[in-house]
């Protein structure tokens, strides 16, 4: 699978494709073994697709620019390899949502993996969200 080796290279996807999730596991090689679903962390109930985090830009965040976008939907999960596996990476996926999870996230099917998401580009996310002034954070991820 390929590599998204900067927040650029991730900007300049999410400029020419909607449709875009990251999902933070072991990869697409464990998640796309058999029919894609996640299970409900707290009953263990199987979800109808794997549970993902939407890239596409809401309207809502008018003319801001789409870099500090993709930063803030990475940032949002980055703490996920410190509290759940340390093996759980990022990767970019193209897929059709299928309904929602029990903390409202989109649950996604047809999946089409797109790439592994760079470390690096998890603290570009990082230095980018720390440079925003004004009303931001601070959302605590320890």
């Amino acid at each position: 699978m390929a590599l998204i080796r900067s927040l650029d290279e991730l900007t300049g996807m999410l400029a020419t494709r909607r449709g875009l999730y990251v999902r933070w596991s072991l990869g697409p090689q464990v998640d796309l073994f058999r029919e894609p679903s996640s299970r409900d962390g707290l009953t263990g109930i199987e979800l109808p697709g794997l549970s993902a985090n939407p890239m596409d830009v809401e309207d809502w965040w008018g003319q801001r620019p789409l870099r500090t976008w993709a930063a803030r939907r990475l940032y949002d999960y980055s703490h996920l390899p410190r509290v759940k596996d340390g093996r759980v990476r990022p990767w970019l996926l193209h897929g059709v949502e299928s309904g929602r999870g029990p903390d409202n996230e989109p649950l996604v099917r047809d999946v089409e993996p797109l790439g592994w998401v760079d470390r690096k580009v998890i603290t570009e996310a990082e230095e980018e969200v720390k440079q925003q002034q004004g009303t931001w954070g601070p959302l605590n991820r320890r």
